[in-house]
């Protein structure tokens, strides 16, 4: 096991390090400077230029990236907030806690009513309720996010003024509300769907029938046998979705005006403020690497029978 989360880990640094170059030579083909304003002369331009090193070769500026990250610096905002270090916006000033916090909650909501749900689809299987389930899901499968996020904050915002029209900081529990639908909705249903196929997959199996056969009800069956070992789908879909659902959602964040990880991420690519980019790119990357890992794990504590070992990949 131990020789095998060194592996990982070492193959994680190196998928980082090809994520930083893809994103910072992508970025730096854009034409045009962060520091281009209508009343900024060529001059002015050439001397932000120089006090941030974007005057140096492309692979210098690479290289000095890699170099200050590997010592914690993140680098300081070239435009949004000009001199401001990035680790200080995203950490300190409560932006990346906005975004936990938010994703957390719509993380939880999506398990805690996905998997059940599935269960009571594959439990009731061929009755009205497997039947409604399955439409509510794929129609909820269907529904892009900032529909039924915009839907969500015209008729309880707007119209009948039960919630609050923007979240902002997320201060009150009635925040939370429109925000953490619109980011666990999709993800409910898809989990529900995912573990409805699984639950039935693992229930025509041959242990389900010994169980049968020895007189087992029908809901132990279900709930201590073909859950368990139904699981594993499932899991490998919440360990990205961890990742991506914990950084905050671009969208949601933007029309609910939640000033988290999403949000200013969108501002840093209108503003092109490279520092932001590069360091909101790598974190949800470490995010989503460390969740890969964890669902590794996780699969050895479901099923004890997948053995991990250094030539696993």
């Amino acid at each position: 096991m131990a020789i095998y989360i060194v592996k990982r880990l070492a193959a994680a640094v190196a998928t980082i390090l090809v994520i930083m170059a893809i994103t910072f030579f992508l970025m730096n083909t854009i034409p045009g400077s962060p520091f281009l304003t209508e009343k900024s002369t060529p001059q002015q331009i050439e001397l932000a230029n120089q006090k941030y090193g974007l005057d140096k070769p492309l692979i210098v500026q690479f290289k000095n990236y890699i170099v200050n990250y590997a010592h914690g610096d993140l680098g300081v905002s070239l435009k949004m907030q000009e001199g401001t270090p990035v680790k200080k916006i995203l950490f300190g000033q409560g932006k990346f806690v906005l975004s936990i916090k938010l994703g957390v909650c719509a993380l939880l909501v999506a398990i805690c009513l996905g998997i059940p749900l599935g269960c009571l689809a594959a439990y009731k299987r061929g009755t009205w309720i497997d039947g409604l389930l399955r439409v509510l899901t794929t129609v909820g499968v269907a529904i892009p996010t900032f529909v039924l996020a915009s839907t969500l904050l015209v008729a309880f915002a707007v119209k009948l003024n039960w919630l609050p029209t923007l979240s902002g900081s997320l201060d009150s529990w009635k925040a939370y509300i429109m925000p953490v639908i619109s980011l666990s909705f999709y993800d409910v249903c898809y989990i529900a769907k995912l573990t409805r196929t699984s639950m039935l997959d693992a229930i025509n199996q041959d242990y389900i029938r010994t169980a049968k056969a020895k007189g087992v009800k029908n809901k132990w069956i279900v709930l201590k046998h073909a859950l368990r070992n139904s699981l594993i789908p499932v899991i490998t879909f919440l360990g990205p979705l961890a990742a991506f659902i914990i950084t905050g959602s671009f969208v949601v964040e933007t029309i609910f005006s939640v000033p988290g990880l999403g949000k200013y991420f969108i501002q840093s690519v209108i503003n092109r403020d490279y520092t932001i980019i590069m360091a909101t790119t790598v974190v949800v990357s470490v995010l989503v690497i460390v969740m890969n890992l964890v669902v590794d794990i996780a699969y050895k504590i479901v099923d004890p029978r997948i053995t991990l070992s250094s030539t696993d990949e």
